[in-house]
């Protein structure tokens, strides 16, 4: 019963669970706390598969009172019978099938995005040149481009890149609220938030994963920048520099100003503003998520830890 449940929630948690977050509205009033919550549903599914496999291993190989196996999975199907058995089987190899996809995503996703950062900052030096008129540090590039593009590369030598067209197209004020914007991006390493979702994103097989967690993450990270560049600037200049940066593209593993959720986020501006009272539901929601399979994880590992020192 434990395996099957674990199973039963490590689905819900990667499919139908992200599906419903996905469409609710209130993340846009509490977008820190909402990426807590991912991170907590995401946390909790891998838990709740890896859960689901030591409760399997547990029934096939049956371990003695020294943790010890004293059964191998083909002499247990006797005991199981074979649609139960057959079912812990495949249930047993997808845990470990994800837990090696996540290492391995993990490993992927981190060296082609570095890859990726590194080639593109050393173009954007080469082609770029500096602008002193903006208190951006030596981090700020200027490419002679028509079209207003602004965006970031995140890393240990982080880069702000920004088109002639938007130095252009911006006021001074605008132009400080798109640069405090990509700043908001750096300072606090969204780019890393990015990297976790992917890695888990890609771990999953396709049957089960879903997208809604990492679009709904790309989107809540902007939102966060736009509330640093509210605080810097106010919603009006930001306003108006995301709409004019809103057809820009980025380079993949750069976090880009504009984009596909520029009315989403514009429209928010002249919302509601956040609420404390829908962060801190968020908050708890995250921490109660998290603590059946953690405290489900654990336990069998400490028991198994208890029979292996007291034999």
């Amino acid at each position: 019963m434990s395996a099957l449940a674990f199973t039963i929630v490590a689905l819900l948690l990667s499919g139908p669970v992200p599906a419903l977050l996905a469409r609710a509205s209130w993340p846009l009033r509490a977008p820190r706390a909402a990426i807590v919550l991912w991170q907590s549903i995401a946390l909790a599914a891998v838990l709740s598969a890896f859960s689901a496999g030591i409760a399997i291993a547990s029934r096939l190989f049956v371990p003695g009172p020294d943790g010890r196996p004293t059964a191998t999975i083909v002499s247990e199907i006797e005991v199981l019978g074979w649609p139960l058995w057959t079912a812990y089987v495949v249930v047993f190899v997808l845990t470990l099938m994800i837990g090696a996809r996540l290492i391995v995503s993990v490993l992927q996703v981190a060296i082609a995005t570095r890859r990726r950062r590194a080639h593109h900052r050393m173009v954007v030096d080469l082609v770029g040149s500096h602008d002193h008129r903006h208190r951006s540090g030596a981090g700020l590039r200027i490419l002679d481009v028509a079209e207003p593009l602004a965006y970031c590369l995140p890393g240990v030598r982080s880069r702000v890149v920004v088109s002639e067209g938007a130095l252009k197209a911006l006021s001074d004020n605008e132009m400080a609220a798109i640069l405090e914007h990509e700043h908001a991006h750096l300072r606090a390493r969204h780019d890393l938030v990015l990297e976790m979702f992917t890695a888990v994103h890609a771990a999953f097989p396709r049957l089960v994963r879903s997208g809604h967690a990492l679009n709904a993450v790309r989107l809540l990270i902007e939102l966060l920048a736009d509330d640093a560049a509210v605080r810097a600037e106010g919603p009006t200049p930001l306003a108006r520099a995301l709409v004019a940066c809103a057809s820009g593209r980025a380079p993949r593993g750069a976090l880009a100003a504009g984009g596909p959720t520029t009315v989403v986020r514009v429209r928010r501006l002249g919302g509601a503003p956040n609420s404390r009272i829908l962060a801190a539901g968020a908050y708890i929601t995250a921490a109660a998520v998290l603590v059946v399979p953690t405290v489900a994880l654990a336990v069998p590992w400490l028991t198994e830890l208890q029979r292996l020192f007291s034999a």
